[in-house]
């Protein structure tokens, strides 16, 4: 029998007039990475918020666990097995590093001598142990992301939750990241984390959601969701003109189109075929790779994912 770790069942929540969740239903199995995909406003924050008890659900016919505990009503208990990465920076800045995670181990009752040696290895772990006395407004955004991750680290957590964990880093800095989190993940870690990076959620996740405007549009693994519901290969036309021309091409070799935005795209398991599509086409007129879950959302909901709602 699987160990779930999370378990949430038609939960909802209302906001005046606006439903941010409605009716999710998933479970996140221990030691694995679990990821809510979606853009912004897609009820991803949310939805996190009511699982470590920041946020209610709607009252009514549902459930949320963590570790067998209802967040509702027990809120103390999950904080104390859980770590959390909030989207925002919320570090002192009057404080250091060490002097940051001094303060937060007080709130778990973790003796001094026993916090500076978690400290010590947690800042080794995130590649900060040469900025320990320094002030947080001498950090870089990603240093400042680290020592949030480590923070949220302190108290051991069985469950480690992340609100958009590289957002706004550069690519190197959210590599770095990523592989901290598979390391965290492989000491049997269990991790919920919110992105609307397509790549993240590929790269790190064992299974992700797919959501919009609250609700949940696909589950699965990313790469079984993309061999299930996408083709291989993407063809991407800049130029308006030839996507039209070759439009009427892709019908007759049976390639699917969608040309209801600005780039038209053409789709296909045959990479031969989309090559010979764009035979003709100048090397700065079209992109040919490989289907992502940017395609998979924006088929599966007709926008894109890096949209705001």
């Amino acid at each position: 029998m699987k160990d779930i770790v999370i378990n949430v069942e038609n939960v909802s929540k209302t906001f005046k007039t606006v439903k941010a969740v409605d009716g999710l239903s998933f479970t996140v199995e221990k030691a694995s990475c679990f990821a809510l995909l979606g853009p912004n406003g897609a009820g991803k924050t949310t939805m996190m918020k009511m699982i470590y008890g920041r946020a209610l659900r709607d009252r009514g016919q549902s459930k949320i666990q963590v570790f067998g505990y209802d967040p509702a009503e027990s809120e103390l208990d999950i904080k104390y097995l859980s770590g959390v990465v909030p989207q925002e920076n919320n570090l002192d800045d009057e404080l250091n590093v060490i002097e940051n995670l001094l303060v937060y181990a007080r709130f778990y009752d973790i003796g001094a001598a026993e916090a500076r040696v978690r400290i010590a290895g947690l800042l080794e772990f995130l590649e900060l142990a040469e900025k320990v006395k320094s002030r947080i407004r001498e950090l870089s955004g990603g240093m400042k992301r680290r020592l949030i991750i480590a923070r949220a680290l302190l108290n051991n957590p069985k469950l480690l939750i992340l609100d958009e964990p590289t957002t706004g880093l550069d690519p190197q800095v959210r590599h770095l990241i990523w592989d901290k989190l598979r390391q965290l993940k492989k000491s049997g870690i269990t991790i919920l984390l919110t992105t609307h990076y397509m790549e993240e959620a590929f790269e790190i996740s064992d299974s992700i959601i797919i959501m919009h405007k609250g609700r949940m549009v696909l589950e699965g693994p990313p790469r079984k969701l993309l061999q299930e519901h996408m083709e291989r290969y993407v063809l991407e036309v800049l130029s308006g003109e030839e996507g039209e021309r070759l439009k009427k091409l892709a019908d007759e070799k049976n390639i699917r189109v969608d040309g209801s935005h600005e780039v038209t795209l053409f789709y296909s398991h045959n990479f031969e075929s989309l090559e010979s599509l764009a035979h003709g086409l100048g090397v700065w007129q079209y992109h040919l790779r490989q289907s992502n879950l940017e395609d998979l959302f924006l088929r599966t909901t007709g926008r894109a994912l890096s949209g705001v709602e």
